[in-house]
């Protein structure tokens, strides 16, 4: 085969096949795409980001850690490469330093929620290891410093290494009562009851697999990983603080005014993913029920209860006008989107001001309204944080432009959206603006040049694939 017949493999489609595999929790498959996207395009932060995600899927927290380290070695600012190293060493049970790590990216990006919600279990985490702060009295003339528990382990190591064996046999054996390990293991428990019942099986345990590793250590590698899991989760969340959970729930819920702000946050967050995922599952009315409900909660309680109070107010004001949309109330939908607008404003929030005009040029658009649909965007391109997102926000104006038969100027920022696309690889944009610039060249009479864009698009759809794509184009 020619090279020019082989199919061409570019970073975006790389990306795209990978965050669509990891999606889909193939992520082993996923790493492949992203170890290939990176000999493209070496040191990229955002693929590091991403296969730092999927690493912690698969529990490899050690290469987790490294990706989301050597992205912020590329851009020390990167607030995902910030919560995604938290991330990671929260997972590791290294309470202190993902603690740490969530303060820098809430400084760096206030506007985030997450931030927040990692701080709270980060802090809750800590207690349930080592007991309230305030009960705790340090007394030293020297500088006190963070120790890294990745640090203590090595000399753990070291002293784990000039012990007798008897008495490293003696630690690994010492087991916590089975009624404890069921409750931190959950349906994790009846697995490592098996495996340990392997165990007794003496022949099965002295054969080997066709690759030739001892079945044994297999086995034993499986419950050793049980076991981390359950340190883990007692560190994370001890049994008595379960119990007392518990107690607290036959007892009755405090009262919203006696609630600490930490557990406020978390029971919002519950709520506004609720709210989402009804949405998502076409429970348009349930989900803008609950948002209004939830909206005149947070209305009620004050800053100091709530300290992000404002910004949740907006998403609400955003989540309530997405689900009109959704049942086709359309005025109503504008007039929640604005008020998002207007709290953006009135709170220099950067982000909800980009997403409220981007939901108000899309009603504009819904209702046929598309110079005001026109207007809203191009207000929008400034803050257009990505490649990517100009590549959409291209494309929605020149569709505009086209419905109002100003052909030459869709066609001006189909080429636009073109280019953002092309910056990014991302073949999908690739096709819709190629559409787009083909179908403003018909309206300019100008055939030739629209038939060669039409072909590209169709090379495009067949790459996505897209067979609805490639029907319509061909039509």
């Amino acid at each position: 085969m020619a090279d020019e017949d082989l199919p061409v493999v570019s970073f975006g489609n790389l990306m795209t096949e990978g965050t669509t595999l990891s999606r889909r929790g193939q992520h082993d498959k996923a790493l492949g795409c992203f170890n290939d996207a990176l000999k493209l395009r070496a040191g990229d932060k955002h693929c590091l980001i991403t296969r730092s995600r999927c690493f912690l899927k698969l529990g490899d927290t050690e290469n987790s850690l490294k990706d989301a380290e050597a992205s912020l070695q590329i851009d020390n600012t990167f607030y995902e490469g910030l919560y995604q190293k938290a991330e990671t060493l929260y997972a590791m049970g290294d309470f202190e330093f993902a603690l740490v790590f969530y303060h820098r990216g809430r400084r760096l990006r206030p506007d985030l929620h997450k931030f927040q919600l990692g701080i709270n279990k980060a802090e809750e985490a800590i207690i349930n290891c080592i007991g309230n702060p305030s009960s705790v009295k340090l007394e030293s003339k020297e500088e006190l410093c963070f120790v890294s528990r990745q640090a203590e382990s090595k000399k753990d190591k070291q002293k784990q290494q000039n012990k007798p064996k008897d008495q490293k046999d003696q630690k690994q054996t010492k087991k916590q009562s089975p009624k404890t390990e069921q409750q931190l293991l959950g349906q994790l428990y009846a697995d490592k009851a098996y495996l340990e019942k392997l165990l007794k099986d003496e022949d099965l345990m002295q054969s080997s697999t066709r690759q030739g590793v001892k079945v044994m250590d297999l086995v034993l590698g499986g419950i050793s990983y049980l076991n981390q899991r359950r340190d883990f989760w007692q560190q994370q969340k001890p049994i008595y603080a379960r119990v007392y959970e518990r107690k607290v729930l036959r007892q009755g819920r405090t009262q919203d005014k006696k609630q600490k702000p930490s557990d406020i946050a978390r029971a919002i967050a519950k709520e506004m993913e609720d709210i989402e995922l009804m949405l998502a599952r076409g429970s348009a009315e349930e989900s803008c029920r609950k948002a209004e409900r939830l909206l005149k909660k947070i209305q009620a309680w004050s800053e100091d209860e709530v300290p992000n109070k404002n910004e949740l107010i907006g998403n609400l004001h955003s989540c309530i006008g997405d689900a009109q949309l959704a049942m086709g109330q359309m005025e109503a939908a504008l007039r929640s989107h604005k008020m998002d607008l207007d709290c953006a404003r009135q709170n220099t929030l950067t982000d909800a001001v980009s997403r409220a005009l981007d939901n108000i040029g899309h009603v504009y658009a819904r209702i046929g309204k598309f110079q005001q649909a026109i207007n809203t965007w191009e207000e929008k391109i400034p803050l257009a944080q990505s490649s990517l997102e100009k590549a959409w926000l291209f494309h929605e104006i020149g569709r505009c432009y086209l419905e109002l038969d100003k052909a030459e100027v869709a066609q001006d920022y189909g080429q636009k959206s073109l280019q953002s696309a092309d910056e990014e690889g991302d073949v999908e944009w690739q096709l819709h603006a190629t559409v787009l610039v083909a179908q403003a060249q018909v309206k300019l009479k100008d055939y030739r040049s629209a038939i060669l864009n039409f072909e590209r698009a169709l090379e495009k759809a067949r790459l996505v694939p897209s067979e609805a794509a490639q029907n319509g184009i061909i039509a």
